[in-house]
């Protein structure tokens, strides 16, 4: 691992001057050379299982951009697939699964010993990248929070406001809090191995934290990350972890202190300015620059990205997006995000 990479330095808890970018979903739509590569494999599931055609995506915006980091191309629910659930895409509308909702699904799931049969291919995609990359470029892999990745398994497809999970959660907590435990176990497993593959850092995507409220989000997502970073920092203890419960609100508080996170991701919710002095403190901070500029542009994405960079200047930062960018974003808006950046 080159410790002189701008991403580890940050994780480390080093103050640089240009905090160092990449961009959640940066492999993606947005980009007509992912467009052609995605037409290439036939479908989005074949992509993420076809080792040399995700490494390809995943390398795309490093070739074009420079982005101080590489993400894994692949998707948070390839986990449950690997447990034994069934995973499909519908056109226009994402992911559908058969649904895991009592005892008797929950005791077909298979055991953690046995995802890697489905999972072998990301770990090559890793092995590809970590071959490829620039050496300046930081690998990180990542896996969705079990609270997150339970809610789709619960209700079969993403919902708005994750109600069939908080259902399960008070009707069946037996089932509910088996669901977590296993994911929670099979989630260290599968980051572990991509650590093996050649992941330099591991992100956990909590994209649901955000509607657990009070002691159900100590329990269903605080409690799990801490679990799921304890566990690798006992295997792997040089390598940083970025938790990213999105929407946490005043959750964020203390999250790092509490799970031994090296990084807390912050959506774009809560100001810059208050992540500077209630969050930064505690760990490096990542973002969190609203997605929608990268579809608007203009002065304002200057001016917001300018503001978020001198919020804060004065702790570890990566600078990224508060979430995912959108299909819909200009390419050209990604470049002028980052020469903003970099010419702060």
């Amino acid at each position: 691992m080159n410790k002189d990479k701008t991403i580890l330095r940050a994780l480390a808890g080093e103050r640089q001057d240009t905090p160092p970018i990449w961009m959640m979903r940066q492999a993606g739509r947005y980009l007509p050379e992912y467009r052609a590569t995605r037409a290439q494999a036939g479908d989005f599931l074949s992509l993420c299982y076809n080792s040399e055609l995700a490494a390809e995506v995943t390398l795309q915006p490093i070739r074009r951009y420079g982005f101080d980091a590489a993400i894994l191309f692949a998707d948070i629910l390839l986990l449950p697939q690997a447990l034994g659930v069934d995973l499909w895409f519908e056109t226009g509308e994402g992911p559908r699964l058969s649904t895991t909702t009592t005892a008797d699904e929950l005791a077909t799931l298979r055991a953690t010993a046995d995802i890697d049969e489905t999972l072998n291919p990301i770990y090559e995609t890793l092995r590809i990248l970590s071959r490829e990359l620039p050496r300046e470029t930081t690998l990180i892999g990542f896996a969705g929070a079990p609270w997150t990745v339970a809610t789709y398994m619960i209700a079969g497809r993403g919902t708005k406001d994750q109600g069939p999970a908080h259902a399960l959660k008070a009707e069946n907590p037996e089932v509910f809090d088996g669901i977590i435990e296993r994911l929670t176990e099979a989630t260290i497993e599968y980051l572990s191995k991509q650590i093996e593959a050649g992941a330099e850092v591991v992100k956990l995507f909590d994209s649901w934290a955000g509607s657990l409220k009070g002691d159900d989000f100590v329990k269903y997502a605080l409690n799990p990350a801490a679990k799921i970073i304890k566990a690798l920092k006992q295997r792997h203890p040089s390598i940083p972890v970025i938790a990213f419960p999105r929407e946490a609100g005043e959750g964020y508080l203390g999250f790092a202190k509490a799970t031994g996170a090296d990084c807390i991701a912050i959506d774009n919710s809560i100001s810059a300015e208050w992540v500077a002095q209630n969050v930064q403190p505690d760990s490096c901070v990542q973002g969190n620059l609203a997605s929608s500029h990268m579809v608007t542009g203009g002065q304002p994405l200057i001016q917001e990205t300018k503001r978020i960079v001198n919020a804060l200047k004065n702790g570890p930062h990566i600078f990224n997006l508060g979430h995912g960018i959108t299909p819909d974003a200009n390419p050209d808006n990604v470049q002028i995000m980052i020469d903003t950046v970099r010419d702060s």
